[in-house]
């Protein structure tokens, strides 16, 4: 009896240890949570708005033999994948969720993959090891490759996978399709707006911009979807902890109030024989 109550002591020091880690963890994702989020819509705006000047420009007939819009019947197969995951775990289904989107769609199979996140440069090979710290530098660089590689067709079609952000409680893996840009021949620039020098010149330059900010935009909205996934897994556990400790808790009281019983009666019936 003694050696399961220093079992039952011993467990409850483990998960007490366990409990104070994933508070501290929950208070850290707590404390990046308004700064990732505040990051994330700012990155969203920027990319909505440089969609929006690209599509006015895509629908131009200046513009349509542009390589940026490569036609659907000159794609191949030859995908470039942007893979971004989470830096750390502990993060409920946010890491997991992408790899399983990598095994389960098909349309990614045979892709050459580019990770960001360290999570993903482990399980994928090298790449951009921080998704918390990755910078416009390093988003430009890799637009400019990107780009350069779209435009020599050295590949026919570049997507990113990333973690949409849809609330506190609820963020799901999604792919972000960058080339070949989609040609909306129903959108119409403005009158009044003018292209300088020509319209075709202006998207031909202004395309590696836009895919910065796009890699941009999802590196911020995958980290903000990290950070809250982070914190409602830590709250989870610690609940789940503290149930556990509680539990335990009653199995060790039971215990010494057996072994306190026994003892008693021990003594009783030592004096009663005497």
């Amino acid at each position: 009896m003694g050696a399961d109550i220093k079992k039952l002591k011993n467990r409850i020091k483990s998960i007490d240890s366990t409990l104070h880690l994933t508070k501290a963890m929950g208070l850290v994702a707590s404390s990046k949570i308004r700064r990732a989020n505040e990051a994330m819509f700012a990155s969203r705006e920027y990319a909505a708005s440089a969609g929006e000047i690209i599509s006015r420009l895509s629908a131009e007939p200046a513009c349509r033999r542009d390589p940026y819009l490569r036609q659907d019947e000159e794609c191949g197969g030859k995908t470039k994948l942007i893979v971004i995951a989470g830096d750390r775990g502990l993060a409920g289904g946010y890491n997991a969720g992408i790899f399983r989107t990598i095994r389960d769609d098909e349309s990614l199979n045979g892709a050459e993959m580019i990770p960001i996140g360290k999570k993903a440069c482990d399980r994928l090979g090298d790449g951009y090891i921080s998704a918390e710290t990755f910078s416009y530098e390093q988003a430009h660089e890799l637009a400019l490759t990107l780009c350069e590689g779209f435009a020599a067709k050295k590949f026919d079609r570049v997507r990113i996978l990333c973690t949409e952000y849809i609330s506190m409680m609820s963020q799901q893996p999604r792919i972000v399709e960058v080339f070949p840009l989609s040609s909306d021949r129903s959108e119409k620039a403005s009158a009044s707006m003018v292209f300088e020098p020509s319209e075709d010149a202006v998207l031909h330059s202004f395309v590696p911009d836009y895919v910065t900010g796009l890699l941009i935009a999802c590196v911020r909205e995958s980290f903000a979807s990290e950070v809250a996934a982070r914190r409602v897994a830590m709250d989870s556990a610690g609940k789940n902890a503290k149930q556990m400790i509680d539990d335990l808790q009653l199995e060790y009281n039971r215990a010494r109030q057996s072994i306190i019983t026994q003892e008693i009666t021990e003594i009783v019936a030592g004096s009663d024989a005497e």
